[in-house]
This record gives structure tokens, sequence and C-alpha cells, in this order.
């Protein structure tokens, strides 16, 4: 339900956006927040309290909004001339420049936000074929995050010595309950928090490869990667090696979210780019809301069976992203489709 909820406002607020502007945000302090906080909040008071802190930031985060200065190039679309001068000389300011000489003209008015223009034949292929990588990539990015725990629990079975979960005390009957919850014990969260740091491990390797490789390229050697890790899964190795292996995954799973994120933004003029996100936002919550089917209940069921589905879903991603029909690597972006 999480997911439904970002794939149906995906859509509406990147049809706003597109109309009224947009911004950007953080993403990788808050995952490492958060498990950090778990891991002192759960043991503690309890996971409810996690949900009541955890929702501050967002709170905070609606009050300093206005503070965030709106993209010039569209303060520029929509006629707001004064507003974008406003920006780059703060720009400017900032990086201790001089402003470039000449005028910032307004170019000519266009409809803004339409769902036709993502399915024109100029890119159709180009829409079917993101829509699917965005799928594929939130259904791995996803499965590798709650499949974490399954894949902790194997990793108990190779000879892993540490205990990854606290001790419940004795079998009651809430115990055998298939809702109860075992919690984390510290190792289990060192674990998460070390493979979710692999997030930015890869990120100078990722920005060398889509300068020098390409979008596509570099697309899709991440993508292949990915599905080889997911099989790699399957090996029995130690507590340091799982650790590995799942700090690898989140490594290649985020460079292809910011590879495709880069690619997207590129591939769209500024009329329908943020509308273009939108929809492929809303796909790519179709494969968050798949990756507990699998990570959790298929996993449980055949472990190998849910890996090569995840391995398989990278290949066809690959695949896509390597017979993207547009490179835009040094394209410069486009004001108008």
């Amino acid at each position: 339900m999480v997911f439904f909820g970002y794939m149906v406002f995906s859509i509406v607020l990147g049809l706003l956006a597109d109309r009224y502007g947009r911004w950007k945000v953080f993403w990788l302090a808050g995952s490492l927040l958060i498990i950090g906080l778990a891991s002192v909040v759960n043991p503690t008071i309890g996971w409810r309290w996690l949900i009541r802190i955890a929702s501050i930031p967002g709170i905070i985060l609606i009050l300093v909004f206005k503070f965030i200065p709106e993209s010039a190039r569209y303060n520029v679309s929509t006629g707001n001339t004064a507003a974008a001068l406003a920006t780059l000389r703060r720009i400017a300011e900032i990086n201790r420049a001089a402003m470039p000489e000449g005028v910032l003209q307004e170019p000519p008015k266009e409809r803004r936000g339409r769902f036709k223009d993502l399915i024109h034949p100029k890119y159709l292929r180009t829409t079917l074929q993101i829509w699917i990588i965005w799928l594929g990539i939130a259904f791995a990015y996803y499965g590798v995050i709650l499949a974490s725990a399954e894949l902790l629990e194997r990793d108990l079975s190779c000879g892993s010595t540490a205990p990854l979960w606290e001790d419940p005390g004795p079998v009651s009957e809430e115990s055998r309950s298939p809702c109860h919850c075992r919690p984390f014990g510290p190792s289990a969260y060192q674990t998460m928090i070390i493979s979710t740091a692999g997030e930015i491990a890869l990120n100078p390797v990722n920005i060398l490869g889509i300068n020098f490789l390409g979008r596509r390229l570099s697309l899709c050697i991440t993508m292949g990667c990915t599905a080889l890790f997911f099989l790699l899964l399957n090996i029995c190795t130690s507590s340091a090696g799982m650790t590995g292996f799942l700090f690898m995954l989140r490594a290649l799973v985020s460079a292809n979210f910011n590879t495709i994120y880069i690619y997207t933004a590129e591939v769209y003029p500024t009329t329908m780019r943020a509308l273009g996100m939108g929809t492929s936002g809303s796909l790519c919550r179709v494969g968050a809301m798949v990756a507990p089917f699998i990570s959790q209940v298929l996993m449980s069921a055949s472990f190998l069976g849910a890996l090569c589905l995840f391995s398989s879903v990278c290949v066809v991603c690959a695949i896509s992203a390597f017979t993207l029909p547009i490179e835009t690597k040094g394209r410069a972006l486009q004001q108008v489709k």
C-alpha cells in the first residue's frame, strides 16, 4: 500500500511539477539514519515510536520548502524571468563568479505535462523501454532491502557464529504465530548499515562510467553485474562474505537508479520532463509492490528460484538499456519537444 500511494501520486505530482515547478531531495542519509535509529529505538520503546520519530523530518521539510530555489530553466519557460535572474545571481555569488552577458528570453508558450507527448512516435520506444528499466530497477532495489532478513537468516546455516537475532527467551504461543517478529540483534544492524553504505561506494566509478562510456552502456554493465551478484547470493559463505555481497548489490542497484534517473531527466525536454519522471516513478512503484512477494514469500519457498527471478529481470533491463534508441551523453538538454 505504501508503494501504491507512491505510484498514484508520482503521476499526479509529475503533472503538477511540469506546471508549477519541482525540487530534489536526499535519500541515502535517511536510509543510514533510520537503521541507526531503529537499532536504538526498537529494542527500548518499540517500533511504533520509531515511526513517530521518523515522521518528524517530513514535517520539518514542509516548513523549509519555501527556502529551496526553483529551477531557473523552469522559471524562464513559464515567463518568470525575474525569478530566474535572481536564482542565477545567487548561484554566481555562491561560486564567486560573474554573471554572463546576455538577456534571458522567454521561449514560445507551449502546453506542458501532456501524457500523449510521452507516447508520441518520437519518444514511444524510449518511453516503453525506460518504463521497463525503472520497474526492473525498483524490483531489484526493494527486493534486496526486503530480502535482507531472509538473507541474514540463511547466513546462520553457513557457519556464522555471530548472533544476528536477539534471543527471544522462552518459546511462547505468540512466538509460534506467523506474524511474530524476531528483533534484530547488533550484528544484523551492523550488516545492514555496512550494506546500505554501499549505495555511495560506486558513485565515483558510476560518474566516470556515464561520462566516458555513455548512459546506455554504463547502465547495461551495472544491470548485468546486479544480475550476477543476485546469483552469487546462493553461495554458502561466511557472515563477512554475505555482507560483502549485500554491499555490492546495494552499490550496484544504487548506481542503476542514478544512471536511469539522469538518463530520464536528459532524454525528455523541459516541457515534459517531470511528467516523464513521474510516470517512470509510477512504474517503479509497481516493481516495488511486487518485490515483497518475491523476496519474502517466494524466497521462503524457493531461495534459488527467487534469486533467478531477480537476476532474470536485471538481464532484461540490461538488454533494454543497451538498446535504448537515444544516447544523451554530450547531448544538450532539450527545451521543447
